[in-house]
């Protein structure tokens, strides 16, 4: 018998699943492999057995990976011979660009992320950052780095009259400053300002000393080791920035109410986050269908991302005015305001 039309719809939904699954362990496997690399390298293209010349790789498997990565749109193939597809080396290997997108694959296919959810489903046990993996941190560092990047200066370029106001100097806050790699580009781009480090993990705390050391910037970067939701500075603060922290707050009231106390007169407060989806079509979107593989870790340590207008009631509810918002890219939004 022949299936019902509506049921060959469905079945069409699922066997789209499988084939997200396969694009995105091609992917992986290209990465980590270094496939995709050499394809980048090879400025005319390469063959599967160049490939596997190139890499040390088995020629028959490098070339069941070429005819996957073809399928799923990462390569252009032209006879025997395959190229990456126009701007897949950037999306892929250059993580200064904002545009980067090769740390989610490495995120996605970590123990913490699916696989311990299912684990702990039963249970509902949590977990924090201490107890996850080397591999998980590294690759969430790099998949955060384009929200930086993104963020500074392009971003804020945004806000009217923020660039001057920097420029002519004040006091930077990066709340939850992790590895330090926001402060970095806050110092770099705004070389008059002093900057602030705060974040309540200690560890994290000497990882973004050494990154401020390495980049030269010690004697205008200072730390407060303290969680968000108690810290203080001493000095009134012209930018306090939030990104991609503020969904994982215990008390998002409490660490506004720290950052209206930070700030001086007309300083802004900028939240930059996901923007989780707050309506059925949104959610059933690419972008929302991403953003919500990313709750299954969140959910684990008792966070969950949330809606960009949560921010807008946030900051009015703490007399913030002035407020506006900008879409860097379909997971990434600015939320500000005005003391």
């Amino acid at each position: 018998m022949t299936p019902a039309p509506e049921i060959k719809d469905q079945a069409a939904i699922l066997l789209g699943q499988v084939a997200g699954y396969t694009g995105h362990r091609t992917v992986g496997i290209g990465l980590r492999s270094g496939l995709v690399r050499a394809l980048a390298d090879a400025a005319t293209g390469a063959t599967a057995d160049d490939l596997a010349a190139r890499t040390g790789h088995d020629p028959f498997y490098v070339g069941v990976w070429c005819r996957s990565a073809f399928a799923g749109g990462v390569c252009e193939r032209d006879g025997d011979t395959y190229r990456l597809a126009p701007h897949m080396a950037t999306l892929l290997l250059d993580e200064s660009s904002p545009a980067y997108a090769g740390g989610i694959f490495a995120v996605f296919e970590q123990h913490e992320l699916f696989d311990r959810f299912e684990q702990a489903l039963g249970t509902g046990e949590r977990l924090w950052w201490n107890d996850c993996s080397p591999a998980w941190i590294d690759g969430v560092s790099k998949s955060g780095r384009p929200f930086y990047t993104r963020l500074v200066p392009g971003g804020l370029e945004q806000i009217p009259g923020l660039a001057q106001r920097l420029a002519d100097g004040g006091v930077i806050v990066d709340t939850g400053c992790g590895a330090g790699l926001g402060l970095v580009r806050l110092a770099e781009h705004y070389p008059a300002c002093e900057l602030i480090g705060v974040d309540g993990d200690a560890h994290s705390i000497e990882l973004a000393r050494r990154t401020v050391e390495k980049a030269g910037l010690a004697d205008r970067v200072r730390f407060v080791t303290e969680p968000l939701e108690e810290f203080t500075i001493d000095r009134p603060a012209t930018l306090v920035v939030n990104n991609i922290t503020m969904h994982e707050c215990r008390d998002i009231d409490r660490v506004t109410q720290r950052v209206v106390d930070a700030l001086e007169p007309g300083g802004l407060f900028v939240i930059s986050d996901f923007p989780f989806p707050d309506d059925d079509e949104a959610l059933a979107t690419v972008p929302g269908r991403v953003m919500a593989g990313i709750q299954f870790f969140e959910a684990q340590i008792d966070d969950q991302l949330l809606p960009r207008r949560t921010y807008d009631a946030l900051l009015q509810r703490h007399g913030f005015t002035d407020l506006g918002t900008a879409s860097l890219t379909p997971v990434h939004a600015l939320t500000w305001g005005r003391v």
